[in-house]
């Protein structure tokens, strides 16, 4: 039977939790998530933790904030005056919103705090800082 390794595209199922068991992604009821281990497919923790699986095996990995989506950047977080912002929006806090770069690039945001004057919006991933754990199972090796 092959393990997975460097170079090879796997078909794994998965379900994604943190720290206190709240489940933030899942493959359940979806078809296997399939990449390539090593193309930077996903995040580095994940890629390491499927390697050396056989078809059929399933295991649990802890995946340290470092090796997922890093560190949250304090720098990623502004504060846009409420009058920039467009009039029929109405900003509310855990609400996601779009920016864009100024090259046009979308950026997606969650809305921190919202006053009458300021509106506070975090730029960094969802799950920065954060350690993740997964439970995997893995589907096939080719």
């Amino acid at each position: 039977m092959s393990q997975a390794n460097q170079g090879d595209r796997v078909r794994i199922h998965y379900t994604g939790t943190l720290d206190d068991g709240s489940v933030f992604d899942s493959s359940q009821g979806r078809d296997p998530l399939e990449f390539v281990i090593g193309s930077g497919q996903v995040i580095p923790g994940f890629d390491e933790g499927v390697r050396g699986m056989s078809p059929g095996e399933e295991k649990s990995i802890h995946i340290p904030s470092d090796q997922a989506y890093g560190p949250h950047n304090p720098e990623m977080v502004i504060s846009v005056p409420r009058d920039q912002m467009p009039a029929e929006l109405n900003p509310q806090p855990g609400q996601q919103l779009q920016m864009q770069t100024a090259q046009g690039q979308p950026i997606p945001v969650v809305v921190v705090e919202a006053d009458d004057s300021q509106v506070r919006l975090d730029a960094n991933h969802p799950l920065a800082g954060k350690d993740l754990n997964f439970a995997l199972q893995l589907v096939s090796v080719n």
